[in-house]
């Protein structure tokens, strides 16, 4: 790291760690000290805090004496930072304790968890996010709706434009060394799809963090806000970070889910078979907030259920057209304001459980998944309870990260039953 610094002539470093919510925590230092630094600390409350700025009350996983806690700088996830005024780098940092064990309860270390538990049995999971995003007018106030963006023509969109190259390159903007695949106009007025290339969990986590930190800032610049809420504006389809997951032997190299005709096996059955046992109860941690559950509606690009079918983006889970070496399952269960490390971590546990126990799924389905009953969980509190009483998850995900995340979450719902809605002014004030 040192080199590159040098080569780069940065002058000043990031130090980062994604929080619970998936935002950037950390420190800025000139890059001097970065290079001579032996020790960064920051306390372990970090994790602790809502979007809101609030704190649980969890005395059992929060030393009241808001311990420090080590960072230690992942080499791997060095970059530029292409908004700095001055050549600047960030990177993101793993977390431990004064005694050197990890921090459970550290999103990045509730991934790298679940990853030792498939390389214990020989596995490497292949996971490739697709996350959807809103470009958006600038909104000072939040009681006003959210505006489409006005682009190069002059005029706002009105319409959806799925797919539309025009539409696209109408907001272009910079990258930062991440492995895209593609990018697209989604239905959605303004609503935009990046790809990001298959690879390593761990890796595409780290992208998809920095990629809604760059798009942020990319917006910025041209005047526009990009946000990852699940539900922006009425009558548009929400956002979603669909995962594409497999999984490879980890000395072969082969994929472990095909056939030698290119059809689905029992361990990606029974794959799937854990996706649709065990996503129920982590639905808190694949829709987040309260407008996560905005999203679930029939009709609208999102699934209602956990069917799965082939090549049907009517379902939950969807195998797409593959050959042997791409077989994979597609999750499109989670909402775009997920932490990125938090939504692999517990698609690829619920995946690895149902593998290890067996797990038999229903039938594929062969028509349209909305005509089926709503089956996702709808309601934020009941997820969290959810969540909070699965002993499975617990074993897999860690009682201290899960104990921490309801608490933060139980916070935030707190929070938001202190508001009135418009909507409850508007037909309750008078009529009831």
């Amino acid at each position: 790291m040192k080199d590159w610094i040098e080569q780069h002539q940065i002058t000043e470093v990031e130090c980062i760690v994604p929080d619970l919510a998936g935002a950037a925590r950390g420190k800025i230092m000139p890059a001097s000290k970065f290079t001579d630094t032996t020790t960064l600390r920051m306390p372990q409350s970090i994790f602790m805090q809502s979007v809101t700025g609030d704190y649980p009350d969890i005395t059992d996983q929060i030393n009241p004496l808001d311990v420090d806690m080590v960072l230690q700088p992942d080499p791997y996830t060095i970059r530029m930072l292409p908004w700095a005024r001055e050549p600047s780098a960030q990177v993101i940092h793993d977390c431990f304790d004064m005694q050197g064990s990890p921090i459970e309860f550290s999103p990045r270390q509730v991934l790298r968890k679940v990853l030792e538990l498939y390389r214990a049995e020989g596995w490497k999971p292949v996971i490739a996010p697709e996350l959807e995003f809103y470009l958006l007018q600038p909104n000072l106030d939040p009681k006003n709706p959210l505006l489409p963006p006005v682009g190069r023509t002059g005029r706002a969109e009105r319409s959806g434009q799925s797919f539309n190259i025009d539409a696209v390159n109408d907001f272009d903007s910079e990258g930062q060394g991440l492995e895209i695949d593609t990018l697209i106009h989604e239905e959605g007025m303004g609503q935009m799809e990046i790809n990001l290339l298959h690879g390593d969990p761990l890796e595409l986590a780290d992208q998809a963090f920095l990629f809604k930190r760059t798009v942020r800032e990319a917006a910025l610049r041209h005047d526009l806000y990009a946000t990852f809420m699940a539900k922006p504006m009425e009558a548009q389809p929400g956002s979603a970070m669909h995962i594409h997951q497999s999984v490879e032997d980890l000395e072969s190299g082969e994929n472990i889910f095909s056939t030698p005709e290119g059809m689905p096996n029992d361990l990606l059955l029974s794959h799937i078979a854990g996706l649709q046992q065990f996503l129920p109860e982590a639905m808190a941690l694949m829709s987040p907030y309260v407008n996560s559950y905005r999203r679930i509606v029939r009709e609208m690009s999102a699934p209602i259920n956990f069917h799965w079918g082939y090549d049907n983006r009517t379902t939950g889970f969807r195998i797409p057209e593959n050959n042997p070496k791409s077989m994979r399952v597609e999750n499109r269960i989670a909402s775009a304001d997920v932490n990125p490390y938090l939504a692999i971590a517990t698609t690829l546990a619920c995946g690895y459980i149902g593998m290890k126990q067996g797990l038999k799924p229903t039938e594929a389905l062969t028509g349209s998944a909305y005509d089926e009953p709503i089956q996702l969980s709808r309601h934020w509190y009941d997820s969290l309870q959810r969540l909070a009483d699965c002993k499975e998850l617990r074993e897999v995900l860690s009682d201290a990260f899960i104990d921490v995340y309801v608490g933060v979450k139980e916070v935030e719902f707190d929070n938001f039953l202190n508001v009135i809605s418009p909507w409850e002014r508007e037909h309750l004030l008078l009529k009831v």
